[in-house]
């Protein structure tokens, strides 16, 4: 969401130097919530946002060379190939979504100045190569959530199975929260990232933080 004016001040809200906007991340509406959230001290479970990562939907053939190759110049890693798994490169990750789709994202924000860098490097990279690359960051945000409970957290409403020696670091998986689709990335053992689409990031909020009530005790 795009603003000429600041409006009100947000946990996730933040300057575009010199053009005179304000970008704002898709959990502005459950702004509120989220504030109270992090006001209290729970070791059970604790919801974080990542705003402003660089998100990029790559599609390619990994038995193309030019496209490991361009991939590989660009990210630092080759594609995985193998299903639900995480390759990472020099300030990234790359998630397998199939077999011939994956999901790039930034280790940290991006320069809010600049449109899409990482996607103009992969379709500079892409040139004469049988590839795609879209740009998908203004469209979702990326949720960080930890504590010793997070896995029963998730397990409320995520019908995967969660064990920790079935689903580790390293690995990734698309599914869903009640009603809302997500990707996840365990990043330690009591710790996942969740990449949301902005369409249903205040529904998430609101859904996740009220399956976690009980449990945070």
């Amino acid at each position: 969401m795009w603003n000429e004016t600041r409006g009100s001040s947000t946990v996730v809200d933040r300057a575009i130097v010199g053009q005179g906007v304000w970008q704002e991340s898709p959990l502005v509406g459950a702004d509120a919530l989220l504030k109270k959230h992090q006001a209290t001290q729970s070791k059970a479970f604790r919801m974080t946002e990542r705003p402003f990562l660089e998100l990029v939907n790559v599609r390619g053939d990994t038995r193309d060379a030019a496209f490991v190759s361009a991939v590989e110049s660009v990210i630092g890693c080759r594609p995985p190939e193998k299903p639900n798994t995480i390759a990472q490169g020099n300030g990234y990750d790359m998630l397998w979504l199939g077999p011939d789709e994956w999901l790039v994202r930034s280790a940290t924000a991006h320069n809010a100045a600049q449109t899409a860098p990482l996607q103009g490097k992969l379709v500079a990279a892409f040139a004469g190569v049988f590839a795609s690359a879209v740009d998908i960051g203004s469209g979702y945000t990326v949720l960080d959530i930890s504590g010793t409970r997070t896995r029963e957290v998730l397990s409320r409403g995520c019908p995967l199975d969660l064990h920790p020696k079935l689903f580790g670091k390293g690995q990734c998986a698309q599914s869903h929260y009640f009603k809302a689709s997500l990707t996840l990335l365990p990043t330690g053992d009591d710790s996942f990232d969740l990449v949301i689409r902005r369409s249903f990031a205040d529904y998430f909020v609101k859904i996740m933080l009220d399956a976690a009530e009980p449990l945070m005790s």
